[in-house]
């Protein structure tokens, strides 16, 4: 799976559980409601102030890794 700002969080979390410390890293604490989980990376970066470049390369990386 390649991520890209567009992709949905829950999405992501539910392909690969493991993710979930990269986004408690930036500040989303409420992974298990389901307003978070219908938002795309972009967006919950915007909330948060965290950069979605980073954040998508930083995901990709750890997937890819394993």
């Amino acid at each position: 799976m390649e991520i890209t700002k567009d992709t949905i969080i829950g999405d992501i979390l539910d392909i690969d559980s493991s993710t979930a410390p990269f986004f408690l890293e930036m500040g989303m604490h409420c992974l298990g409601c389901p307003a978070s989980r219908g938002e795309s990376i972009e967006q919950a970066c915007m909330v948060h102030g965290v950069n979605a470049d980073e954040l998508v390369g930083k995901l990709n990386a750890h997937i890819q890794g394993k």
